[in-house]
């Protein structure tokens, strides 16, 4: 597990969430700690590194 930190698309407060690096592809849903709105992460990984990171708003 590896600690990332990026800015929530919706209220741009820096967050943190613990990210699987043993998986070499993730994408999920998970809500901001700050605002509670979801949030869609897409992960790739290479050699347990996190080598592409994003974090869309979900339009609802």
């Amino acid at each position: 597990m590896e600690e990332h930190f990026f800015q929530c698309p919706y209220c741009w407060e820096q967050i943190s969430m613990l990210i699987d690096v043993s998986q070499s592809q993730q994408t999920y849903i998970e809500d901001c700690e700050i605002c509670c709105n979801p949030i869609q992460i897409s992960v790739v990984t290479e050699a347990q590194q996190i080598v592409n990171f994003q974090a869309e708003n979900i339009e609802q």
